[in-house]
């Protein structure tokens, strides 16, 4: 389970934030996550509790914010929504689409004392 180590990486950066912007509690995070990035949400929401025991994230309230998947098709040469990598194009049916976005986790905001 990957999610494991996606949680243990967001808390890392919320530690070395912490001694950079001068932080010691971290309350409540928002994460922007692509629906093309291959994150079970339920899973890494699981795994951000348990890797944020005993950390400044302790207690913290984690939001999930789903972000569309998008691509360019280039049989078309239009801008078309994406559900799944490999995805024909939904408005020509080619198997020419490159993902443009929705493939990204990043932390969007955050809530410290």
């Amino acid at each position: 389970m990957h999610e494991m180590s996606l949680a243990e990486g967001i808390v890392q950066l919320l530690e070395d934030q912490a001694k950079t912007q001068d932080f010691s509690r971290v309350k409540q995070v928002w994460l922007s996550i692509g629906e093309l990035a291959g994150v079970e949400v339920e899973a890494l929401d699981f795994c951000l509790e348990v890797v944020s025991r005993n950390t400044l994230a302790d207690g913290a309230r984690f939001h999930f914010v789903r972000q569309p998947g998008a691509g360019w098709c280039l049989a078309c040469s239009q801008q078309v929504a994406v559900h799944a990598r490999f995805d024909a194009c939904p408005l020509c049916g080619k198997h020419q689409v490159q993902v443009t976005g929705g493939d990204e986790m990043r932390v969007s905001e955050l809530e410290v004392e």
